[in-house]
């Protein structure tokens, strides 16, 4: 599935991905692990696609998987066999310092708990991934300021982490992975740590993001909440796909337009997924 709506500002990835829109995809992954006599099989011959700019959310229970898989796409472990390509190319078998380069420059990372530097303002924070690459200068600093005033923080660029609140403090962490224009944003349990107001911001701006300058995201939740608002929600089962369910516009529409009608079609998709 591929969104409308392609990204037209200069400061959203236009990576080259070889004329195909496949931007992230796995071909018959499986990932096993050796515990004492026992082999684990923590994923099992998994194939997706991610387009480009898809919003995809991933589910399971406790042990379906999730986790292995997130470590998978965000290429801090390797399958065990298959194959997973990022941009085109096939990453699975890419050394150490080769994977860390697309960490670095192509997968954009949420995290739950922020992950910001204390001690830096917001807009120190929103260079940290630049400066990694030796690319701070008056470029990234332009670049930082779009990016904060993009995600609504403008005003707060020399603030500290500790003088924001949850939910600001997660727009920052949006903007950070956003800076090296990547091919990807990769969201672990984004909202986790927000209350359910501030958690329909963060999930706000995702759809704005998406619908406006086209970004791509794959995002891992238990909650079902967040799952529909994405375009379709990929439920595992013990290391293996049980379901891909579609989440039709007119939910993603719904589900945006109050706390009970997005409830309902929370517990829908739920249950969906459940009884397959």
């Amino acid at each position: 599935m591929v969104a409308t709506g392609a990204a037209e500002n200069k400061h959203v990835s236009d990576r080259e991905t070889n004329g195909d829109d496949i931007i992230a995809e796995f071909a018959d992954v499986h990932r096993h692990y050796k515990m004492g006599d026992n082999l684990v099989r923590a994923l099992n011959g998994v194939s997706m696609q991610v387009r480009r700019s898809d919003y995809v959310t991933i589910m399971g229970r406790s042990g379906s998987g999730k986790s292995t898989m997130l470590n998978l796409l965000g290429c801090l472990d390797r399958p065990t066999s298959g194959e997973y390509r990022v941009g085109g190319r096939d990453v699975s078998k890419l050394s150490d310092d080769d994977l860390s380069d697309v960490r670095g420059t192509e997968i954009g990372f949420i995290f739950q708990s922020f992950n910001l530097i204390p001690q830096l303002t917001v807009l120190e924070n929103l260079e940290v991934p630049l400066f990694y690459q030796g690319k701070v200068g008056p470029e990234s600093r332009k670049k930082a300021e779009y990016l904060a005033d993009r995600v609504g923080l403008g005003q707060r660029l020399e603030h500290r982490p500790l003088e924001l609140s949850g939910g600001q403090q997660q727009r920052v962490a949006i903007a950070r992975a956003l800076m090296n224009d990547p091919l990807f944003l990769l969201a672990d349990e984004a909202t986790g740590n927000l209350d359910s107001s501030t958690e329909g911001e963060i999930l706000n701006l995702f759809d704005d993001l998406r619908a406006k300058d086209g970004i791509t995201i794959v995002m891992v939740t238990h909650n079902p909440i967040v799952a529909v608002r994405a375009d379709r929600t990929l439920w595992l089962k013990d290391g293996e796909v049980e379901k891909l369910i579609e989440n039709p516009p007119r939910q993603l529409a719904a589900a945006s337009s109050s706390p009970q009608a997005e409830a309902n079609i929370a517990g829908d998709a739920a249950a969906e997924g459940e009884n397959v």
